[in-house]
């Protein structure tokens, strides 16, 4: 069904390859779980702590928005790209 739907065959993989690289994915972007709640919670400057959000449900929001527009990019696309909080750094993105 797997390979069907995104057509691996056609692609050269198969779906123990494709499911080792989103793990590998996962990994190597797995700190932004924790440093985009950091960010936006202001956290070590105790001055700006009551005006940032709070780090709970920025954790929470990081994750769900992260896995649910990873999930629509492959399903929708059917292009393997991971996206999450970038603060900007896009790859398309023009150099200045």
């Amino acid at each position: 069904m797997l390979d069907r739907y995104f057509r691996l065959r056609e692609h050269g993989t198969t779906v123990a390859t494709e499911l080792v690289a989103g793990l590998t994915t996962f990994m190597v972007m797995a700190y932004i779980i924790f440093v985009n709640p950091a960010i936006l919670s202001f956290a070590g400057i105790p001055a700006l702590q009551p005006q940032g959000v709070p780090f709970a449900p920025t954790l929470a929001a990081t994750c769900l928005v992260a896995a649910i527009a990873t999930a629509l990019m492959g399903l929708v696309t059917n292009y393997p790209w991971p996206s999450r909080p970038g603060w900007g750094s896009t790859p398309w993105s023009p150099s200045s």
